[in-house]
């Protein structure tokens, strides 16, 4: 088979933009990842990443590293540059400027305010634009940038820490700890990629959490930022039964709890201690979630969640449809049929009624196995 040269460059400067694009990981957000790459006559002479949210972009990072070098050159950036004025001038303008000739771009912004209309302003200015260059891996990397735009929901990834026969706790509610001091750290860069990170209140009055990331248990793949960017803390509490000292109520960032209680005075108590309260519709099951999850979308700009809870709001995110990823840590030991399991699904009386998934990954993570998978919702 022949492959076409043109192809292969592409997809190499690609790949190297993408790589920089995740350097980008957990300081971006709201923004998406992107990382940008620009060739003269074989030559990389400039590359950059969007490295903070309100900072300059991918591209101008870039051009600024180009500068007369870009005159003439191609430019590979894993997202349509944008054609408007946000908290930074339009990239389209700087790339038309610097004399770019050839703009590579690995997926279009669906974001509405851009949503090709960056392109067609290259096109306009006689600037040569390729589509659709390594698209799956970017949209990978910007899942939850990419779900907000186009359902108005952030992309909600499930972590679970199990034994080998599917068990995350006691009877009793022991639970620390299942998994490995390895696993707990990888944990740590998906809360750090995450714009919040939800629990349940059984998991506030069990183990009374701080769901907060820890960067000197960050892996070092990754630049190290100056200073972590906490995710929100979002708690579903159905009746308000959160404690006034719960740790997370005394820390930096927010605590956004929902709630479907008409409680005025535990409301108030909560919004003193330090807490966002909002009340949802109720439901037969406890709150609206598909309203909850538009409403961090919307209200916070929440493009990842990692949800951290048990097995009744794990199985009720389930049966809703609303989780898009599982990452399971299993780790080698048996917990016995009296333990917990890992969610709650009482709908799946027969093997016809299963969910099915697709495994994306499985690697270890020190003695643990680390496994991911997405729902099959069909």
């Amino acid at each position: 088979m022949i492959v076409n040269p043109m192809i292969q460059q592409d997809q190499l400067y690609m790949a190297r933009a993408l790589r920089l694009a995740e350097k980008g990981l957990w300081t971006t957000d709201p923004n998406p990842r992107v990382g940008c790459v620009i060739v003269n006559d074989g030559k990389v002479v400039g590359e950059g990443w969007h490295e903070v949210t309100g900072e300059a972009h991918a591209e101008i990072n870039a051009l600024n590293q180009a500068k007369e070098q870009a005159k003439g050159a191609t430019c590979y950036v894993t997202l349509e540059p944008c054609c408007h004025h946000g908290r930074t001038p339009p990239c389209t303008d700087a790339l038309i400027k610097a004399g770019i000739a050839r703009v590579v771009v690995a997926m279009t912004d669906p974001n509405p305010v851009v949503a090709s209309k960056g392109i067609e302003q290259l096109l306009k200015a006689g600037i040569k634009v390729d589509t659709g260059v390594l698209s799956n891996e970017a949209e990978t990397l910007n899942a939850g940038f990419f779900m907000r735009m186009r359902h108005e929901r952030p992309f909600v990834r499930c972590k679970l820490g199990m034994s080998l026969d599917g068990r995350t706790a006691m009877a009793s509610g022991e639970s620390q700890w299942i998994t490995s001091q390895d696993a707990r750290k990888d944990v740590q860069a998906l809360r750090a990629r995450s714009s919040a990170v939800m629990t349940g209140a059984g998991t506030i009055l069990a183990d009374n959490p701080k769901l907060t990331v820890r960067d000197n248990e960050l892996p070092d793949h990754l630049p190290k930022p100056k200073t972590i960017k906490q995710p929100i803390r979002v708690v579903v509490d159905v009746h308000l039964s959160m404690p006034l000292d719960a740790q997370m109520l005394k820390l930096e960032g927010k605590t956004v709890i929902f709630t479907a209680s008409q409680n005025e005075d535990l409301k108030s108590v909560l919004k003193q201690a330090g807490a966002e309260v909002i009340t949802l519709p109720s439901t037969p099951s406890g709150i609206n979630l598909s309203v909850m999850c538009q409403t961090l979308a919307k209200e916070y700009e929440v493009n990842e969640v990692l949800l951290e809870t048990g097995a009744t709001l794990g199985g009720a995110m389930l049966r809703e449809q609303l989780i898009d990823e599982i990452v399971l840590y299993i780790a080698p030991m048996f917990m016995g049929n009296n333990a917990r399991a890992l969610f709650n699904l009482p709908h799946i009386e027969s093997l016809s009624q299963h969910i099915p998934l697709e495994i994306s990954d499985i690697r270890a993570i020190g003695r643990d196995w680390r496994v991911t998978v997405r729902p099959n919702y069909g």
